[in-house]
């Protein structure tokens, strides 16, 4: 467990790039986790629209509102006072305009004190919304590969850059990234020979999450790595515990006891009264 923690900056992560140090990445959607997360050493907290998903129940990212996200933000940023997080922008907080992706940005950052926002796509009007945050002297990393907000686009949420040609374009599409201000990309879901090429391209941190062991840093869902969310598994997961069984075998427990009168034990789990006192009541009732 990680004590003495202190919240790595931008310098921070250039430097353990340029060293070759692995950069550690999760997702938070709410202070408990973000607090144990924090407690773990985790170097970077991604407040992920994927809580429309693992949190709210959707189906997809789609139906994620800025109040969703500023509210998980805010609690993620009390569980990890000391950790870097990255406020994830909702699907149409961005696409409008470059004025209300800086006025939404801003929200992350000055609302929810999160230290950077994330951005997905690779369009001209994206790279377009990149600059004008940089300029605005907010922090922004880039999302390419396969980025579920453009999933109608794509036919659904499968791997990217799976051909040659593709694969260009996406080193092609992480250098403008970079050259409009970013200061990180986040690659998802391509082979790791692509995730490998976009890294030795790049001057700032590439994470990656499905995108191979080259990358400088890596990102899982927590809720898919702990065995909490199980409608699916993608690939690139490993599980790492299994949470979702734990509450199960609780939950049953406990309601098991309740039905057989097992809990509470009065004896260990209720509060306690001065005999004098339990009496006087008693003739008290009675009377």
């Amino acid at each position: 467990m990680a004590t003495n923690i202190k919240k790595k900056s931008i310098l921070d992560f250039r430097r353990m790039m340029a060293q070759g140090e692995k950069i550690v990445y999760l997702t938070g959607y709410d202070y408990l986790t973000a607090k144990y997360e924090e407690r773990a050493g985790v170097d970077m907290i991604l407040v992920g629209d994927s809580l429309g998903n693992v949190i709210l129940g959707y189906d997809s990212t789609y139906p994620v509102t800025m109040e969703d996200m500023l509210i998980h933000c805010k609690a993620v940023r009390r569980g990890a006072p000391n950790t870097f997080i990255v406020g994830d922008m909702p699907f149409m907080s961005y696409q409008i305009s470059d004025q209300e992706a800086v006025e939404n940005a801003g929200r992350f950052c000055k609302d929810a004190r999160m230290d950077c926002v994330k951005l997905e796509g690779v369009t001209d009007s994206c790279i377009s919304r990149i600059r004008a945050i940089n300029d605005a002297g907010m922090l922004v990393m880039g999302h390419i590969g396969l980025t579920p907000q453009f999933g109608a686009q794509m036919g659904g949420n499968r791997a990217q850059g799976k051909s040659c040609d593709a694969a260009l374009k996406l080193v092609e599409a992480a250098k403008k990234i970079e050259e409009a201000g970013a200061c990180s990309i986040l690659v998802e879901g391509v082979p790791a020979v692509v995730g490998k090429a976009i890294t030795e391209q790049a001057n700032i941190p590439i994470l990656g999450i499905g995108a191979g062991s080259y990358t400088h840093g890596q990102l899982l869902i927590f809720a898919d790595m702990v065995g909490y969310f199980d409608d699916f598994t993608p690939k690139f997961v490993k599980k790492y515990g299994d949470v979702g069984g734990e509450l199960l075998r609780a939950f049953t427990a406990y309601a098991e006891e309740v039905r057989s009168g097992a809990f509470p034990d009065d004896a260990i789990h209720s509060y306690k009264i001065d005999p004098a006192e339990a009496a006087a009541l008693e003739q008290a009732l009675q009377s």
